[in-house]
């Protein structure tokens, strides 16, 4: 499953293009509408002469932030910057590691989480955030890359210790806002996520050691994302998604 996450600034744009059509030609003078089909004219004698041009393929910026679910609770996340962000790599392909780490985010020690080897392609600057650099003293740290803001926020229960687990929100440059809950069930903090307007937000819902799914749906109404995700749907550490 393939997400792309887009700005609304062009929909928005064509919005307001519309809106400038329309209310005004029927109080027009018989004057005025001359005078527009003298401009109309004009700007199709000046449109005729310029040559045809194609539209240039979209660049990083337009392209927006992609995600991509490789299975269990495992991301890959292209920002805009073309930087690579890998989120608790486990599942998936081989291929789909082969995109250069700028950054592998772990929520926690269990192994359907934490295999970071499987990244063997890594930038030389790559940064590597897990749980105990996210959770330091009980105070949930936020960490600022440039392309990317990333906050560490709770996750909890009675199979994973708050202090030794978390969940993350990204921010990209685009604006765009992602939520990941990592292995959790509901947390105090995620009615104060809810204030916050985030665009995607992934639980967790095997049922077996974390939420199942109606506790999940819970709290997708707490967060209020544009967007929820079920994802981490087995316990087992099994690769598939199930709808």
């Amino acid at each position: 499953m393939h997400k792309r996450m887009i700005s609304m600034t062009a929909i928005l744009l064509a919005t307001g293009l519309l809106a400038g059509c329309t209310g005004s030609a029927g109080a027009e003078t018989a004057a005025q509408q001359e005078t527009a089909a003298q401009e109309e004219t004009t700007v199709q004698e000046e449109s005729a002469a310029q040559p045809e041009t194609t539209a240039e393929p979209e660049t990083a910026a337009e392209t927006g932030t992609t995600v991509f679910y490789m299975g269990q609770a495992t991301l890959r996340i292209t920002t805009p910057e073309q930087k690579t962000i890998y989120i608790d790599p486990f599942s998936g392909e081989e291929s789909w590691y082969e995109p250069a780490a700028d950054l592998i985010l772990v929520t926690h020690a269990h192994p359907d989480h934490n295999k970071v080897d499987l990244i063997q392609n890594r930038k030389d600057d790559c940064r590597i955030i897990d749980q105990d650099e996210a959770v330091v003293d009980g105070r949930h740290m936020q960490f600022d890359l440039g392309y990317v803001k990333i906050e560490a926020v709770e996750a909890s229960n009675q199979n994973h210790d708050i202090d030794k687990c978390v969940g993350y929100v990204l921010t990209f440059s685009d604006g765009q806002t992602l939520y990941v809950s990592g292995d959790t069930s509901t947390t105090d903090q995620m009615k104060e996520l809810g204030t916050r307007h985030l665009d995607y937000a992934f639980f967790c819902c095997d049922g077996h050691f974390n939420m199942d799914t109606a506790e999940a749906s819970e709290c997708a109404r707490l967060v209020g994302a544009r967007h929820s995700i079920p994802y981490h749907m087995a316990p087992g550490g099994f690769n598939h998604f199930d709808r």
